[in-house]
């Protein structure tokens, strides 16, 4: 505890208490249709599929926007960044509350791009509150601030019980009080350290570009511009990411063509997507599998999301201690075993809460794991990875419900979904496994080859 506390004063705690509420409120908006499609579907004539694209939206959009608001942030003062994107994201919750009728389908996914902006917080969020700390606590300090993803927790307990008593629009603007909240933190407290280079205004635009791309491929999709039924669905987070990469200025591209972004972006779509894409879907799973009530799914909803989200900052200080290179080796595997048992087994709901208690728990030990490795690989480009990372993430979380959609729609089960998700991670597992050397020359200089043991023993232990 001491060390906790000394780790904690090193740096601007304030600053990172406001940017652990700006991630936190950010990710309650971010999931909010998850807990609430089970009663928009009642209002909203929609198909399985159509559900899982629904809740979808906001985790691409968020997965997408990354990119050019962490673009932003390398040029410009994060707190004004943080600030803008608590407006832009609270635009669905002034919107929702006061229409007078049912929305279309097509406004709900429009919404839903604006809700995506709270899951770009993590772009700003993470490099803002570690430029106010040294490098040897990195990992601690990332995985609190990311912590933030506890945001989920409110989304199950509250939304589901505020739907139920004045219904599932008026539900929203629980959120604004929060967002509110978080706005006069981030103004009082808030502090960035980052190191700026690059034009401000020409960032903005290219974010904008982005944030008005995105709307309109998403109503093109749901349009069937891109082709009709999955094929459409399937390119947008292709055609998002392309044109997110495309408005890039060209030396930040750069990092695209290096072998090591692309082994942390696969394993982060799966750490971290799967903890976003999962939160998104799973009250949609506990209710078609087991038939569990639409409250109760929301409460186990934010029992998962809990689990998931307060061990995120032990498994950045376990990779602090152990690098993450050998923690993920071992959660890796673990995520890979509980989804292929699940697709085989298709356990009764014991077994599957069981299963799904593991997975989030590894989501949440290997999201700070993970990101205990950006600020060492990619020294002073901690802004624009955290953006290019976190929106592979974000991709992970948009493919989950979706595919887990077109599964049920197509086969009448879930096990198709679960079986192409653990075939992911035992490629990621693959991958870490074959570079495991390489990278233990900047994850842990001097140290390879040692530790390997006790990595696995750890993780063990937090499970």
């Amino acid at each position: 505890m001491k060390n906790l506390i000394s780790s904690l004063k090193s740096g601007n705690w304030r600053s990172l208490v406001a940017c652990f509420l700006y991630f936190d409120t950010g990710f309650t908006v971010w999931v909010l249709y998850g807990p609430l499609a089970p009663f928009i579907s009642k209002d909203v004539t929609m198909t399985a599929a159509s559900q899982g694209f629904l809740v979808a939206v906001p985790v691409l959009a968020a997965a997408i926007l990354r990119v050019t608001l962490g673009n932003l942030y390398q040029s410009a003062d994060g707190r004004r960044v943080a600030l803008m994107g608590v407006l832009l994201s609270s635009i669905p919750t002034i919107v929702l509350p006061l229409l007078p009728g049912t929305p279309s389908y097509s406004l709900l996914l429009v919404l839903g791009v604006f809700l995506g902006m709270g899951g770009a917080s993590f772009a700003v969020a993470l490099p803002m509150a570690g430029s106010n700390y040294p490098p040897k606590v990195q990992g601690l300090v990332l995985g609190l601030a990311a912590a933030g993803n506890i945001g989920a927790v409110l989304d199950g307990f509250l939304f589901p019980h505020l739907a139920d008593v004045f219904g599932w629009k008026l539900a929203t603007a629980a959120a604004l009080p929060l967002l509110a909240i978080t706005a006069v933190a981030l103004f009082a407290w808030a502090s960035d350290g980052g190191q700026k280079s690059g034009s401000t205004s020409r960032a903005m635009t290219s974010f904008a570009i982005t944030l008005a791309g995105l709307i309109v491929m998403v109503l093109a999709v749901h349009g069937g511009v891109f082709g009709g039924g999955r094929t459409g669905v399937l390119l947008l987070p292709v055609l998002g990411a392309l044109l997110a990469i495309a408005v890039l200025p060209k030396h930040y591209r750069a990092v695209l063509g290096e072998r090591d972004t692309w082994v942390v972006m696969l394993i982060y779509s799966i750490t971290f997507g799967g903890f976003v894409g999962m939160s998104s879907y799973v009250t949609l799973l506990l209710t078609n599998l087991y038939q569990m009530p639409k409250i109760e799914a929301g409460l186990f909803m934010a029992m998962l999301a809990f689990l998931g989200a307060i061990v995120r900052p032990f498994g950045g200080y376990l990779a602090d201690r152990v690098t993450g290179v050998r923690a993920l080796l071992v959660l890796l595997a673990v995520i890979a075993i509980a989804d292929l048992a699940f697709a085989v087994w298709m356990p009764p709901v014991a077994g599957g809460i069981a299963l799904l208690v593991c997975l989030y728990l590894c989501f949440g030990l290997g999201n700070g794991s993970t990101f205990q490795l950006v600020p060492q690989r990619w020294k002073g480009k901690t802004g624009l990875l955290s953006g290019i990372v976190g929106a592979a993430g974000g991709i992970g979380g948009f493919y989950l419900p979706v595919i887990m959609g077109m599964a049920k729609e197509s086969t009448g089960s879930y096990q198709m979904g679960f079986a192409t998700f653990g075939v992911l991670a035992m490629f990621a597992f693959g991958f870490l496994l074959a570079l495991r050397t390489q990278w233990l020359r900047w994850a842990a200089p001097g140290a390879v080859g040692v530790g390997h043991g006790r990595a696995t023993a750890l993780v063990h232990a937090t499970e």
